[in-house]
């Protein structure tokens, strides 16, 4: 599996995400900078977590008019898989690869813990080696991971089975409670409708190995090395 991990102003999650594509694959990511116009030949673009450009406007909102963008696009409408997590799914769903749009958590609070994620689709690219239904411990922190769509792009994503992870308790019962940004219909994790782009506001780069305190995340690695 070949891989590019783009990095932006403010972005501080590439490391991890790079690390856990060579963890998995054996082969390390490419790192490719905002101002770049082409990719490297690579199966999956991934686009890591923190604050690009501060945050400044909007969550993504600059990150997503950089020269790399219309790479990524071109990538896609290829059929290339491109990983968007946290920071990266606000900017996948600013270019128009994801619909929707994430707000200000309903707290209005940063919020960084670990969470329970439900796998509502396991027959994705990114989620075969999870079990239907599985549910999965994953580290969060953001302040804007308040998904929302329209109604008719939610009955489009639920209809479709484009809700790839869901937020839930323990027993992977999705209530408000273990919801942490008030996400419609406790989403966490969504995939266009050609099914090889997800984005997902949870880190599952961050649980990878033992020494992260479980490897949870890996399945979505291990998945994607299976396709890639």
């Amino acid at each position: 599996m070949k891989s590019a991990v783009l990095v932006f102003p403010g972005i501080n999650r590439e490391r991890d995400l790079a690390r856990a594509f060579e963890v998995v694959s054996g082969v390390k990511s490419h790192m490719v900078w905002h101002t770049e116009t082409e990719l490297p030949d690579v199966d999956v673009v991934a686009i890591p977590g923190g604050f690009s450009y501060g945050d400044y406007l909007r969550c993504g909102a600059i990150a997503a008019r950089s020269p790399i963008v219309d790479a990524v696009r071109r990538h896609a409408e290829r059929g290339g898989y491109v990983l968007g997590i946290c920071n990266g799914f606000q900017i996948v769903t600013e270019i128009g690869l994801l619909p929707g749009a994430l707000m200000r958590n309903a707290s209005l609070k940063f919020v960084c813990k670990e969470v329970r994620l439900r796998v509502d689709n396991a027959t994705t690219a990114f989620t075969s080696a999870y079990a239907p239904g599985q549910v999965i411990r994953c580290p969060i922190a953001h302040g804007e991971g308040n998904y929302f769509a329209d109604a008719e792009t939610l009955a489009r994503l639920e209809g479709e089975g484009r809700v790839v992870f869901r937020y839930c308790d323990a027993e992977g019962r999705t209530t408000d409670a273990a919801d942490p940004n008030g996400s419609i219909n406790h989403i966490a994790g969504i995939l266009n409708e050609r099914g090889n782009v997800l984005g997902m506001m949870p880190h599952p780069e961050n649980l990878i190995e033992s020494l992260q305190g479980g490897i949870d995340g890996r399945g979505l690695f291990e998945s994607l090395a299976k396709v890639a």
